[in-house]
């Protein structure tokens, strides 16, 4: 059967550091061997010109600059479900623009980014989009922020949990969606993928990432892995190049963007990580051990709580602790464990599985009515857009 006789599907990411992109081009591949066309969509591309960099800047610069008020904003929104009704409300404009997207005998719609799915959500809940919409949930922790109504089945990680009690939702329970080159890299001689980077041949490697964007205390983390006796640094600093360059002052091995990963990793004894996002995934499935120091407030904190707790990672609280773990590593090993993560189901097989549903049928009628979540959401967000106006034709 070819491509164009099962039909397409639609996948909706955002180039919000690499991860949802990432999880979003490796469910691209897989459906594409089982016969679709996919069509990918950038949520950013949906917004008016100036906020597409607004929201992505915004973004990074809390990451890199107030970390804490990430953290804040994190835990105050995963108490409430009212925050992502007020960006439903918000991002009702943009819905006209998200149905055109989808184009004809689009069987589904997949998302790996939480705002999409309070756009798509509704108009799948209206009936104005008949397909099913799925979403594959990036991070071990649910954040209300992913939750929609209209959302069919939610894809979640192994041990993923989530942040509020969340009633009725359909949660099925995935493998990663992380390359097959990372289980294939095990392959590969560790000495000739070192030879590969230029890196030293004999002793214990620990490499450092911080993401596409190099967030968090990097320059902390890199000293203190730098201290531990017997154990040499590599840093991979994404696409932070101002990081790069500082540490380039006191380490041999900071690298930039890196479009091998799976080498690399083979080419290392530990991972020492801040996120617990796409790289801690792909480390784990390709067996590499992994530590969780100095993490990221908000996901990062959470992520890193629950990774140590299914036993998958070593949380270090301190310097002190990083260094006993790492010293292990240098004496007897660390040994790893993916959880059982790559022997759970493959997301792409459950999408088909639901793009094989019969897909023209609206939700009934009781389904399409607006939840009370909805409309104070939309109320917040007109008075959001209208208020500042009249405050500034009041002053004049």
């Amino acid at each position: 059967m070819t491509a164009e006789h099962r039909g397409r599907i639609v996948v909706v990411s955002a180039d919000v550091g690499a991860g949802h992109d990432t999880a979003a081009a490796e469910l691209t591949r897989r459906l594409a061997d089982q016969g679709f066309v996919v069509d990918r969509v950038n949520f950013l591309d949906l917004l008016p010109r100036p906020l597409r960099w607004i929201c992505r800047e915004a973004y990074r610069g809390v990451l890199r600059w107030t970390p804490w008020g990430y953290g804040a904003l994190f835990a105050v929104t995963g108490r409430s479900r009212l925050v992502a009704a007020v960006l439903r409300g918000a991002l009702t404009p943009l819905r006209g623009r998200a149905r055109r997207v989808v184009p004809p005998r689009t069987r589904a719609i997949v998302t790996t980014y939480p705002f999409a799915n309070q756009l798509f959500g509704p108009l799948r809940r209206s009936g104005r989009l008949a397909v099913p919409l799925v979403t594959y949930v990036t991070d071990f922790v649910i954040h209300p922020t992913w939750v929609a109504p209209g959302v069919d089945v939610y894809c979640a990680l192994p041990h993923a949990r989530p942040r509020t009690a969340i009633p009725d939702l359909d949660v099925r329970t995935v493998e990663p969606l992380v390359s097959i080159d990372f289980r294939a890299a095990t392959g590969t001689s560790r000495s000739e993928a070192r030879r590969r980077f230029g890196l030293p041949e004999r002793g214990r490697l620990a490499l450092v990432v911080a993401g596409a964007w190099g967030v968090g205390d990097i320059e902390a983390t890199v000293a203190d892995v730098g201290a531990v006796d017997g154990v040499r640094t590599v840093v991979v600093c994404g696409r932070n190049e101002p990081l790069r360059q500082r540490l380039r002052r006191s380490t041999q091995h900071a690298l930039g963007w890196v479009d091998d990963m799976p080498t690399l990793m083979r080419a290392v004894d530990v991972l020492v990580e801040n996120a617990g996002g796409l790289t801690c995934q792909e480390a784990l499935s390709c067996g590499l051990p992994v530590v969780t120091y100095r993490p990221i407030p908000g996901h990062g904190r959470v992520n890193a709580a629950i990774l140590a707790k299914a036993g998958l990672t070593r949380l270090a609280p301190s310097a002190d602790h990083l260094r006993r773990v790492l010293a292990a590593l240098s004496t007897a090993g660390l040994e790893s464990t993916d959880g059982g993560m790559t022997r759970c189901a493959d997301p792409a097989g459950l999408v088909a599985e639901v793009a094989a549903r019969p897909s023209a049928v609206a939700p009934p009628e009781a389904y399409r009515r607006r939840s009370v979540l909805d409309a104070v959401g939309e109320a917040v967000a007109v008075l959001a857009t209208v208020l500042p106006s009249i405050r500034w034709t009041g002053r004049r």
